[in-house]
């Protein structure tokens, strides 16, 4: 399935292109100048791209299924198409949610506005959480024991703020104070729209943003939490009780639904001290205004349109986005986010075709004989590191689609007339799933992105290579395209994921997917001046006026670029096109590969949303992404003549070979 009618010839179209620029000066310009010129961002979006475009591509797939679904009168009941359609329906159902103001939350404001003390204050953050509510002050999940992956463990980890980084509450740069006044005024707005007089809705703001800052000072940086082993700290429960007196975690954990527990994982125990003398120094009050606004803002997306519009207003100040994304797709993306296994169901059957696994099947065995050969050959690591990289490359699993065993929601009510109550007995749902995995046997068939996701991932702690129905479709992918283009788009991501095993961080896992060093000091060491090398190259790339790319926080998926687009380039010269020089609309078969490449990754954004992701996103800017691998890779320079003098080019020795 293509997004639109691809001659073959025309998968990578020079209309797109700005041939005045020299390849060498400007890949990005010139492989996709003309393009970026001619699709600025839409009102509707923050960014418009190749994945913008595949991604409405798949939610105008979705919006036909959701749609077709609530309007059949003949599903049966508790069958996927009837649960779907009544979840969308109710979703759409406008009138309904206007009329009910914000009386969905009424009940649980009340309840806040009750809590007498520090115990129930924390009794009533496990409340809010068990039903899915909300998650204040820490982060609580159950997941697999980075150490003893075979096992399900507790993990906590900080948490309690709404801005998307901590920076946002401690830097006092314009941008910084713009965030923060921005969202003073939205808590105000908010408390106003429940009825409260203007002077109590400011102080209560207030009252958020000093918690908030306080637990933002708590929190360690995003770049510190990249390190596997910082953030891992396992303690008894006895143990952290004694660290943070305030809890009784024993009691808690039962409250949070997961008793027995003897043990904890803890990612940032300096948080947990902090939260713990700020519960015993901040008054009961102050808790009470900070669990209101907890259920507030959790709810105000899905309360009436004052709520929407003044969540709406918030969000426009951090993105820049124009107008609010309409209401069909909101509910289509909230769907698929809320019951996407059973929606997916839809989805896979309709849109998913076989022959695209199959070819997916051949493209990832051809990406790890590559990445094979690849290691073999490395010159800056020993036989011995080398056996146990290729034993953890032989071991990664790939799961290509959807999952082979569907979620079904057993017990999950949804009903085609209370919108909000469908959101809460999800939220519910949702988390007795996953406290209910605790002593049972880990389940290697679920998947962490749902089928229509333009996306693909990497899981350490399983070892895992995952890629979602969604990413399967031009420019990624399209089984009727030349190999250049398959092995520069999707084969690159395969690339990319399985390198991600090898990043700064994947590579600290071994081949069963344990958190457990398999290297000698001295390759290890090699391999972190490679990464420091690689860091530095990215640190230079501007953004906007003075924000660089930050070298050290986006340097998992730069690792994952470089390495990812290597192995792609290796797979594709073992194809017959990868053998010969036959031109396609006069680009060479390396041209066609590198322009494929380029194609993935062009994009437009608008800058208050760059601006966002240099201190929110992993990865690059797309614009750094197109160049920042070819640019350490000889077969590039080759493919376009790309010499000393030219804006981008690297000497030899300085280029970075890492896998």
């Amino acid at each position: 399935m293509t997004t639109s009618a691809q001659t073959p010839s025309r998968f990578i179209d020079p209309a797109n292109m700005d041939l005045s620029v020299k390849p060498g000066d400007d890949f990005y310009r010139y492989a996709s100048g003309t393009w970026i010129k001619n699709n600025p961002v839409p009102a509707k979006e923050t960014r418009w791209g190749s994945f913008n475009m595949l991604r409405d591509f798949n939610i105008n797939a979705v919006k036909g299924l959701v749609e077709e679904a609530s309007a059949d009168k003949t599903a049966p009941a508790g069958s996927v198409k009837k649960r779907v359609g009544d979840f969308y329906a109710a979703a759409m159902d406008s009138l309904a949610i206007e009329k009910l103001g914000y009386t969905p939350v009424k009940a649980d404001l009340q309840m806040a506005g009750k809590l007498k003390d520090i115990s129930a204050v924390l009794d009533f953050a496990a409340y809010l959480r068990t039903s899915g509510l909300a998650s204040p002050l820490f982060s609580f999940s159950v997941g697999q024991d980075r150490k003893n992956v075979t096992k399900y463990a507790v993990q906590l980890g900080q948490g309690g703020t709404t801005l998307p980084d901590r920076d946002y509450y401690l830097n006092d740069d314009s941008r910084s104070k713009q965030i923060r006044d921005a969202y003073l005024k939205y808590i105000n707005e908010v408390f106003t729209l429940t009825g409260i007089p203007a002077a109590n809705a400011g102080q209560k703001a207030a009252t958020v943003m000093a918690i908030e800052k306080q637990l933002a000072a708590a929190q360690m940086s995003r770049v510190e939490m990249r390190d596997p082993y910082k953030t891992y700290n396992k303690f008894t429960v006895a143990e952290f009780n004694k660290r943070t007196p305030a809890f009784n975690w024993k009691d808690m954990l039962v409250k949070l639904k997961t008793p027995g527990q003897d043990t904890v994982l803890v990612s940032s125990p300096k948080f947990f001290t902090s939260l713990d003398s700020l519960l015993k120094s901040v008054p009961v009050a102050d808790w009470r205004t900070y669990m209101e606004w907890n259920i507030l803002k959790n709810a105000a997306p899905n309360l009436s349109s004052a709520f929407v519009k003044a969540n709406f207003a918030f969000s426009q100040v951090q993105s820049g986005q124009k107008i609010q994304t309409p209401r069909w797709q909101r509910m289509s993306q909230l769907t698929d986010g809320t019951i996407g296994e059973l929606l997916g169901q839809l989805y896979v059957a309709r849109y998913f075709k076989p022959e695209a696994k199959q070819r997916m099947d051949e493209l990832i065995a051809n990406l790890r004989k590559a990445f094979e050969i690849r290691i073999k050959n490395l010159d800056w690591m020993s036989p011995e590191t080398k056996e146990k990289a290729l034993a953890k490359l032989h071991a990664f699993v790939p799961k290509i689609g959807y999952p082979s065993k569907w979620k079904n929601y057993d017990g999950l009510v949804i009903s085609r007339n209370t919108y909000f109550q469908n959101l809460r007995n999800a939220g519910k749902w949702g988390y007795n799933d996953m406290v209910g995995q605790l002593g049972k046997p880990v389940d290697r068939t679920r998947f962490g992105m749902t089928p229509p996701t333009v996306n693909a991932y990497y899981s350490a702690t399983m070892n895992e290579i995952v890629f979602p129905a969604g990413i399967l479709q031009f420019p990624f992918f399209d089984p009727n395209a030349d190999d250049a283009v398959n092995y520069g788009g999707i084969g690159a991501v395969i690339g990319h994921e399985m390198s991600h095993g090898f990043d700064d961080s994947g590579s600290k896992y071994d081949k069963d997917g344990n958190l457990r060093n398999w290297w000698t000091d001295e390759d290890r060491s090699k391999f972190e001046a490679k990464a420091k090398a690689l860091g530095e190259q990215f640190d230079q790339y501007t953004v906007l006026d003075t924000i660089h790319v930050n070298g050290k926080f986006t340097m998992g998926e730069n690792i994952g670029d470089l390495g990812g687009l290597n192995a792609a380039y290796t797979a594709f010269k073992m194809t017959k096109q990868g053998q010969s020089n036959e031109k396609t609309d006069g680009f060479t078969p390396d041209q066609r590969f590198f322009l494929s490449w380029a194609q993935v990754w062009r994009g437009n954004i608008l800058p208050e949303t760059a601006a966002q992701f240099i201190k929110t996103d992993p990865h690059s800017p797309g614009e750094y992404r197109t160049i920042g691998a070819p640019v350490n890779m000889d077969a590039w320079y080759e493919a376009f003549g790309v010499r000393p003098g030219d804006k981008l080019y690297k000497k030899p020795e300085d280029r970075i070979r890492m896998w």
